[in-house]
């Protein structure tokens, strides 16, 4: 029996994107190599190739599932019971954790060009788990607002979206000094940028005169 056939069924894809996550933690998703993925699975170096086209293919995938873990801390925060704001607040600390824990899937889902920035096309799973997350995501901003219409929404839900991903990102590089934060705890600063407030704006006159009417 071959290395290859005790993978069998599925295995390999499974093994392979778990190996992979793991070796992105460990040197980053720019140097990742199908060929030492495969031998560290004890397989052939073709192997991989049989369930991802390329290593482009692969890490897309496994960005997915890095969405997917995502949608699944906004979904719990949603599901706490909590009030709106409090709901949004633990989907922020649930992102930030995400971010301080997978520093590196958070870079390859957030900083590489998997979703864009090339001529290269974008993997339709990926699109799909990235969107879902970002709809949850809005539906969370949304519910902390007071009679949003879908601009409101949008605007709300990027600004406040840029001040969690700067915050990980900022940390997650070691650019936040202590001259910086002074004696503040690394939990002071994570509740200063989750409360950041973003309100509604006005809705346009002529929506307002239709709602009435």
């Amino acid at each position: 029996m071959t290395a290859d056939s005790t993978y069998h069924h599925g295995d390999l894809h499974a093994a392979l994107l778990t190996a992979a996550a793991a070796e992105i933690e460990r040197i980053g998703y720019e140097n990742l190599s199908l060929r030492e993925l495969a031998e560290s699975l004890g397989v052939s170096r073709a192997a991989p190739y049989r369930h991802f086209a390329d290593r482009r293919a692969l890490l897309a995938a496994v960005a997915a599932d890095g969405f997917d873990r995502l949608t699944a801390i906004h979904r719990k925060a949603i599901a706490s019971g909590k009030t709106p704001l409090a709901r949004l607040a633990a989907a922020g600390r649930g992102y930030l954790a995400f971010a301080a824990e997978r520093p590196q899937m958070f870079r390859l889902m957030f900083v590489s060009d998997l979703l864009g920035g090339n001529e290269l096309p974008t993997d339709p799973a990926l699109i799909k788990a990235a969107g879902e997350s970002y709809v949850v995501f809005e539906g969370l901003v949304a519910a902390t607002l007071d009679d949003p219409d879908e601009g409101a929404i949008k605007a709300a839900a990027i600004a406040i979206m840029s001040s969690t991903y700067g915050f990980a990102l900022l940390r997650m590089n070691d650019r936040l000094k202590p001259f910086m934060y002074g004696a503040l705890t690394q939990s002071e600063l994570v509740d200063a940028v989750l409360s950041i407030k973003v309100e509604a704006r006005p809705r346009s006159a002529g929506r307002n005169n239709r709602r009435k009417a």
